[in-house]
């Protein structure tokens, strides 16, 4: 019995030192990652800001697929929230800080066969050269059961949170990038253009740089009407004078709407130009200009299919309904496509 005694002591003692000795080990800890994403800030902002897309690229999904999420109403801003359900951890999240664009703060608990356990989780967005920095951390303390686990067992919580951090940011950038090439090609068939006066800059270019000429033009034509007091009436426009895919060469007129004629001084490289009232076949581009090429052949096509012809003197031109100024995200970009076509081509279909 003596023996017994003795053993109990001393397991007592070694219980208690090593309770004694893991009390005292240092439990707190702070993680986080960094990645560049070739994305407007807000737009990353905003896919980390709903918690309803971070099931599509949430690092865990690939360790437990039969995860269950659960979502309230609010799921965006300040107060946010979502749970899940998996196979060895259920758990919860909570947005308790917002700074649109900056930083988002989260309260994070983990209910797992040894308890529940509680972190911090903060984001932080920064608009850099290319894109946007996001780092993702989180900091929290360790529980006596988890330093004497991690101990033992030669866990390094660390190291594995910075791979779960490293492959989540990465399905982060791939889903925002995805987001961002969406587009759609709709043929619209025939309307009514009305025309009107514009001012305008022309070039010669070949096919491939013209993206690049436009996007230095238009502001030259703004730059000039908003020097000059002119009122501007519309979206910007180019109109392709000539266009040579075989030679890769084209001639384009970038401009403005304004109200009326407006008189340049001769030596100006601003013009003022008129547009007729048309019959056009129009389409509608929603997403990155890349797929004009796209659109353009779309448009040729039905043009060829219905047997349009071109009207006489006229031009097939864009306007850019929204663009980046107005939208940073190109799968939000509308540009409208026209080709104008002959009185008759349009009796001729009504018939």
């Amino acid at each position: 019995m003596k023996i017994l005694k003795y053993l109990f002591f001393l397991l007592l003692i070694l219980f208690i030192a090593g309770a004694i000795y893991f009390a005292t080990k240092d439990g707190t800890y702070e993680v986080e990652e960094s990645q560049i994403i070739k994305a407007p800030v807000n737009l990353v902002f905003d896919k980390v800001n709903n918690y309803k897309t971070w099931e599509n690229w949430g690092p865990w999904n690939k360790d437990d697929p039969t995860m269950v999420f659960s979502y309230p109403e609010k799921t965006s801003g300040e107060g946010a929230s979502y749970s899940w359900n998996g196979k060895d951890v259920d758990g919860s999240m909570r947005t308790t800080a917002v700074i649109e664009n900056q930083r988002l703060e989260q309260d994070i608990t983990f209910i797992t066969p040894a308890g529940e356990r509680n972190a911090h989780v903060y984001w932080q967005f920064e608009e850099v050269d290319g894109g946007t920095k996001v780092t993702w951390g989180i900091r929290g303390e360790h529980t006596l059961m988890d330093k004497a686990y991690f101990t033992l067992m030669s866990y390094d919580f660390d190291a594995d949170m910075r791979t779960m951090y490293k492959s989540g940011l990465t399905s982060l950038d791939e889903s925002v990038l995805d987001d961002m090439q969406v587009y759609t090609v709709t043929i619209n068939g025939i309307t009514q253009y009305s025309g009107g006066f514009y001012m305008y800059v022309t070039t010669s270019t070949t096919i491939d740089a013209a993206r690049g000429k436009i996007k230095e033009m238009i502001p030259q034509v703004q730059r000039y009407m908003e020097g000059n007091n002119i009122t501007i009436s519309g979206k910007p426009l180019t109109i392709y004078n000539s266009r040579d895919i075989n030679n890769n060469s084209a001639i384009i007129s970038s401009g403005i709407p304004t109200t009326s004629q407006i008189i340049v001084a001769e030596d100006s490289s601003i013009l003022c130009g008129f547009m007729p009232s048309y019959s056009v076949i129009k389409t509608t581009l929603k997403g990155d200009y890349k797929n004009l090429k796209e659109a353009w052949s779309s448009t040729e096509a039905y043009l060829a299919k219905n047997n349009f012809v071109p009207a006489q003197n006229s031009y097939p031109f864009e306007i850019y309904v929204v663009g980046p100024e107005d939208n940073p995200n190109p799968a939000a970009w509308i540009t409208e496509l026209y080709i104008p076509v002959t009185i008759e081509d349009i009796i001729g279909e009504s018939l």
